[in-house]
């Protein structure tokens, strides 16, 4: 099963959005796909329709060992796609694993434990900070997609990021690699935008997608709804950015049987 975590330590940058709908474009193109929605906000279980009083094995009994993956798994209206929830309870599970051992190894072993076959791939949404749960979302996965907001704060993030990741790699996981950089927020008006696009490109060339998805306000109204954009307003800017995206990491991916 292909496993890609999709993270940045800053917040509002459009990473939940951009898990939620890459996972609903996945799922749309024929993979059996799964979203651990890994931040305590539980906004991608939101955006996905599922209600609070309903998620009773979530994320947090999932990193205890309280229940197996395929226990947490629950379906979603997105054919094909599959939800482990999150709730608030998932905020004290860095101070309740401090005692386990192999405590950053917690989320790799619930998912390796899981029988091969069941899901071609699983999307990690992870909080927004470099804290204990997204390490554990990093040791995890095997590629990393980062989402990153066209403003001026955001190449200092992706530098914090950066020097993260190569902690994992040399203490926990160093078959992991980024996938890519999606820009997000994008506005063609403000000229500032395409300023840190192009000084994100020249920083890490092809590791950046072509696919810029714009500031749309389609995007913002959809998880009010509980459901994704893709199927909220497919024709709006932001759902053919997010297709369009998905085609291209498709492009990138390994086929799914070829996947650890």
């Amino acid at each position: 099963m292909i496993r890609i975590a999709v993270a940045n330590q800053k917040g509002g940058v459009g990473k939940t959005t951009t898990a939620i709908n890459l996972a609903t474009a996945l799922a749309a193109s024929g993979w059996k796909v799964l979203l651990i929605d890994f931040d305590p906000q539980g906004n991608a279980s939101t955006g996905l329709g599922v209600e609070r009083a309903t998620r009773d094995r979530s994320s947090y009994e999932l990193l205890l060992g309280e229940c197996t993956l395929a226990e947490a798994a629950i379906a979603t209206r997105v054919p094909r796609l599959d939800i482990v929830t999150a709730t608030q309870d998932l905020s004290g599970a860095e101070i309740e694993l401090v005692e386990h051992e192999r405590r950053t190894h917690r989320l790799d072993a619930a998912i390796s434990n899981m029988p091969v076959g069941r899901w071609d791939i699983c999307l990690i949404d992870c909080p927004p900070s470099l804290g204990l749960l997204t390490i554990n979302a990093l040791v995890a996965a095997r590629m990393l997609l980062v989402p990153l907001q066209c403003e001026f704060f955001a190449l200092e993030g992706l530098s914090q990021l950066l020097q993260t990741i190569e902690r994992v790699r040399g203490r926990f996981n160093p078959g992991l690699s980024i996938l890519g950089v999606a820009l997000t927020m994008y506005d063609r008006r403000n000229r500032l935008s395409e300023q840190v696009a192009q000084d994100v490109r020249a920083c890490l060339g092809d590791a950046v997608f072509e696919t810029v998805i714009p500031r749309n306000v389609r995007l913002s109204e959809a998880p009010s709804h509980g459901v994704p954009a893709l199927i909220y307003d497919h024709r709006c800017p932001g759902s053919e950015a997010y297709m369009a995206l998905a085609r291209e990491l498709i492009g990138r991916l390994p086929k799914p049987a070829e996947a650890a």
